[in-house]
């Protein structure tokens, strides 16, 4: 049997789409997926054993000049990749109107998530089979349920597994014993203060660590400039890409991280995670699997005593580094077992 998933973007959203594969290939060992990402995710979905051929597509570079986009050959080039191979069926797992009109290029039955279901309900018109799945559970099991109702198996009631390894991406190098602080996201509410991870960074290598910092753009590079300032024990690493990215988090002792795909990227690999939450809810969006923590500040009883309430984002204010450090500490010593 061979499937043709549509989840285009974005990171985190490309990586809650692996365990759903892995449950897959484990109830019906013969299944193999190919998939449409968009350009910059590539690498992800090839990781995986169950997936066959990744399609690239480039909504997002397209749309910046739908003229072009029409009249020159990449749209036409994507098209024929797209129909090259016979597909049993196809899942939407992005539930989008620019995922479903995808769909809509290959001629086989169309599973997705129904109107109640959808980010998008008009989205779910473009579907022949219509999946109903509780919007109140985490994005994961969603993603799960959906393939399992689609293909005719029962949900496995276990952890998600992502069909990843460790060892995969650490290789035999010997390095010194590090931790990756993942310092990088999108809403400016969901970054913890550079003035924080500075002082964490510091608890971290009295402790006998080296720190690394990874970055991908130039706001996150400055930022991680500004956290490794006078202390030669951290390190800003060069401009990686995802493979790059996913070798050192690998071979990290433990990572403490924001709200960002790149969290999700290490809990894929289960390397041991402090992930930090404020504005958004980890039981829904949070990393998920084995040696994933999770930190929110709704958790603190905040008396506004143990910090500079001038902080930004105010709302991460209460989430000292101190208290960071006293959450993360049992889990870097426990990384060493």
């Amino acid at each position: 049997m061979r499937v043709l998933v549509v989840k285009t973007s974005s990171m985190g959203d490309v990586i809650h789409t692996l365990p759903a594969l892995a449950d897959a290939m484990a109830a019906m060992p013969s299944i193999t997926f190919d998939w449409v990402v968009e350009e910059a995710f590539t690498e992800i979905p090839a990781w995986h054993p169950a997936v066959d051929r990744v399609i690239p597509v480039a909504i997002r570079r397209w749309r910046k000049s739908l003229i072009n986009t029409w009249s020159g050959g990449e749209w036409r080039s994507f098209k024929r990749n797209i129909r090259k191979k016979h597909y049993d069926c196809v899942i939407d797992a992005q539930g989008l109107l620019k995922s479903a009109f995808l769909t809509r290029l290959v001629e086989a039955p169309c599973y997705g998530y129904d109107r109640n279901s959808i980010r998008e309900p008009l989205a779910s018109m473009a579907y022949k089979h219509k999946i109903s799945v509780s919007k109140e559970q985490h994005a994961v099991e969603r993603v799960r349920e959906l393939f399992a109702s689609s293909l005719g198996y029962e949900k496995p009631t276990t952890e998600a597994e992502y069909g990843l390894t460790r060892k995969q991406f650490a290789g035999s190098a010997v390095v010194e014993k590090n931790v990756v602080l993942l310092h990088g996201t999108t809403w400016p509410t969901k970054h913890w203060p550079a003035a924080y991870w500075r002082q964490l960074a510091e608890k971290i290598t009295a402790a006998g660590y080296r720190v690394l910092l990874p970055w991908g753009n130039d706001v996150e590079r400055d930022r991680a400039k500004d956290i490794a300032v006078d202390n030669d024990r951290v390190e800003v690493l060069p401009r990686l890409d995802i493979k790059g990215v996913a070798t050192a988090l690998a071979q990290a002792s433990a990572v403490v991280s924001v709200d960002t795909g790149l969290g999700h990227l290490s809990a894929a690999i289960g390397v041991p995670t402090l992930s930090l939450y404020s504005p958004t809810d980890p039981q829904v969006v949070g990393t998920c699997g084995a040696n994933q923590y999770h930190y929110t500040t709704q958790e603190i009883e905040d008396d506004g005593s143990h910090y500079e309430p001038t902080i930004e984002p105010a709302n991460f204010a209460s989430m000292t580094p101190e208290r960071v450090w006293q959450r993360f500490q049992p889990i870097l010593l426990a990384s060493e077992d």
